[in-house]
């Protein structure tokens, strides 16, 4: 057996003797978000560093636990901190539990992230739902062997977002009450932030949104055939010419700000998933 199918293998199985619960969708916790694990119900919680051959995040605003309960009806295993090419990981390593969500029963996928906000019409605390991405990391998860039990060599990311969750995304919205936008999120490598150059560069390609997740975790959920919802929190406005310095604490600030609004639409959009 291959040498990523026996890691796969391995982390199913010790995730399958902690819970006795099919999880039927996951959820990926970006930076200041979080929180919404907390509300799991009869959560079975697992740090990172217990499962075999997962990784273990570094970045400030990620906890690094899975949480696997139930939430809005549905039986969910929650990540509590990602994990980012920046911090060095491969890309295999950085979509690592998304394939282990995968063999552990998961079909559709939750993913967020924090980011920064390119198109003049976002502004700094908006919900932006993702249709569509644009991989600027510069890798791909899927490159090297590919393994049919996983997934076909040459998947498609025509809808690599699912139309139907991206309408249920604003209709739940709608009725709470919580304003979203919808857009194309961008993906670069980091750690650093853009130069005024590069933003206009990737402002230029059709690019709504920018941050430095995400897109590798979606590319690994289509190639499994899994449905994905994708929601950007916009914690700064990233327009070249009335930039100004951002740090990653005020990134995290803002997504601690936005966090009732979003708890309130993911758990919307579970509950009539």
């Amino acid at each position: 057996m291959n040498h990523l199918l026996e890691k796969i293998e391995e982390a199913k199985s010790y995730l399958l003797g902690k819970i006795n619960v099919k999880p039927e969708v996951g959820l990926i916790l970006g930076s200041g978000l979080g929180d919404l694990a907390d509300e799991i119900q009869n959560p079975v919680v697992i740090d990172y560093s217990e499962i075999p051959n997962f990784p273990v995040s570094t970045v400030e605003g990620h906890a690094g636990q899975l949480i696997v309960g139930e939430l809005e009806g549905k039986m969910v295993v929650a990540m509590k901190g990602r994990f980012h090419y920046y911090e060095g990981y491969t890309m295999q390593e950085v979509t690592f539990p998304v394939r282990v969500m995968k063999a552990i029963g998961v079909e559709s996928l939750v993913v967020t992230n924090a980011c920064g906000g390119l198109n003049p019409k976002l502004h700094a605390g908006a919900l932006m739902v993702i249709n569509d991405h644009i991989n600027f990391t510069g890798s791909n998860p899927l490159i090297g062997e590919n393994h049919q039990e996983l997934g076909p060599r040459f998947p498609d990311m025509s809808r690599a977002y699912y139309p139907e969750y991206v309408e249920l995304a604003h209709k739940v919205a709608k009725e709470k009450d919580v304003e979203t936008f919808e857009g194309v999120y961008l993906a670069i490598s980091g750690p650093n932030y853009l130069s005024k150059a590069e933003l206009r560069m990737v402002t230029n390609l059709g690019a709504d949104t920018i941050g430095m997740s995400t897109v590798p975790e979606v590319i690994v959920a289509n190639h499994g055939g899994m449905k994905v919802l994708g929601i950007s929190c916009v914690t700064d406005m990233a327009i070249p010419d009335s930039l100004e310095s951002i740090s990653h604490e005020q990134v995290m600030e803002m997504a601690n700000k936005t966090k009732p609004k979003f708890i309130q639409l993911v758990k919307g959009i579970l509950k009539e998933m």
